[in-house]
């Protein structure tokens, strides 16, 4: 017998589509803006393959149809009230002029405190501008909000806008992504991101494009660097403990004895004083497990995973000194040395020149040394060939080799 169950299930699905797009239609009539074709495509496309839409991509029409009116985010959020559509999960805006009335109705629709909660857990608006009222309400509705990903990329918010938008976000225990690129943040914006990545769960910062330059880099990575360290040292000092000696001993007793306090780690996160320690005296090191891919929740605290800081004048120019660019990269050796969490960094487009890139070689060595996660890493070409090449096989995963087997002499 045919599956009228399932039909059924189709068939309520396209008409929850077809309706959505008949209340879309005429929300924008009403408004007396343009239909954005990237909606009216995504939701034919679902409607043909007979599945719900989570992602929705607002964008302007055409360049060639220039006489149409401009598209509009406000037909699309009532669009979404109206019909309590909450299925979506990433809702994407792509070079639309927003007015005030527009963030303020996105940030109610964000917000979780009303009778139909609708969980978007990625926001990007990208090619807008946005004033410091609009990352003022941004950030004011971040703590209410089901975002575990920002991105703001060519918002051109500046270092006072970002201030006013993580103003919301301390103690935050949701927000794990956060992107400015391309933003005309400078050296204070170095700072404020600093101390809001040290207090918050954001483990991926991506800040390409700016100009923190080696002042706002170096205030950017201390916290995160002098955490990183604190942690290396504690370990590195209970790891006394089990030497061959005391194999046998209880850690719980070891660690009274010494004197140590250890800290303890939220489990949510991986971190060297949470791995559990082999009591057995075999003489082999027990190999290192890396993170998992997919971090839904972090307690606060400066868990830093993923830091892109490409093009942002960590170099020479602007009056910077030598001794400015080797304080930035004493502490992301430091970085790379003592944070397991630590998987991918990506400073290309500043020169930091030779004899800082081999330093950054020299601790991707002791980094693999000491068996820790893989970092994947990227700096300028601007240096020797040797070096890059080190450090691009350094970072490298090395690809498994097949035995040979031994041919039998007759």
């Amino acid at each position: 017998m045919p599956n009228l169950k399932g039909k059924s299930k189709a068939s309520s699905d396209i008409h929850i589509l077809e309706k959505f797009l008949q209340t879309y239609e005429k929300h924008c009539i009403g408004s007396q803006s343009c239909v954005s074709t990237t909606i009216k495509q995504g939701l034919k496309k679902c409607i043909a393959i007979d599945k719900l839409i989570t992602k929705f991509v607002l964008a302007n029409a055409a360049p060639s149809l220039r006489n149409l009116k401009p598209v509009s985010l406000t037909p699309l959020l009532r669009t979404i009230r109206d019909e309590r559509y909450r299925l979506g999960k990433d809702l994407c805006v792509w070079g639309i002029q927003l007015s005030p009335q527009d963030v303020a109705n996105l940030a109610i629709l964000l917000e979780l405190d009303g009778r139909t909660t609708y969980p978007f857990s990625k926001l990007e608006i990208t090619h807008t501008k946005l004033d410091l009222w609009s990352m003022e309400r941004l950030g004011v509705a971040l703590p209410f909000s089901n975002l575990s990903s920002l991105v703001l990329d060519y918002s051109r918010c500046g270092d006072n806008g970002v201030k006013k938008l993580i103003s919301g976000l301390e103690g935050n225990t949701k927000l794990l992504v956060l992107s400015l690129c391309y933003c005309d943040l400078g050296p204070q914006s170095g700072s404020a991101l600093g101390t809001i990545v040290a207090r918050t769960a954001i483990c991926n910062l991506y800040i390409n494009g700016n100009s923190l330059q080696c002042l706002g880099a170096t205030k950017l990575l201390k916290p995160m660097a002098d955490f990183a360290e604190s942690l290396g040292r504690e370990w590195r000092a209970n790891g006394l403990l089990y030497s061959n000696d005391t194999a046998y001993q209880n850690p719980a007793v070891a660690n009274e004895e010494a004197g140590i306090n250890s800290k303890v780690v939220s489990s949510n996160a991986t971190s060297k004083t949470d791995r559990p320690i082999t009591l057995e005296s075999t003489g082999k090191k027990k190999k290192r497990k890396g993170l998992k891919k997919k971090i839904k929740k972090l307690d606060p605290g400066p868990w830093l995973t993923k830091l892109h800081l490409v093009d942002n004048a960590i170099d020479k120019r602007l009056n910077q000194t030598e001794k400015s660019i080797m304080e930035f990269i004493q502490l992301l050796i430091c970085l790379i040395k003592n944070s397991e969490h630590l998987v991918e960094i990506d400073i290309n487009g500043n020169a930091i020149g030779e004899q800082c890139a081999v330093k950054v070689l020299e601790a991707v060595k002791d980094r693999r040394k000491e068996e820790m996660p893989g970092l994947k890493i990227k700096v300028t070409p601007q240096i020797s060939s040797a070096t890059f090449r080190e450090i691009f096989k350094s970072c490298s995963k090395p690809s498994p080799t097949k035995k040979k087997k031994k041919k039998k002499i007759k």
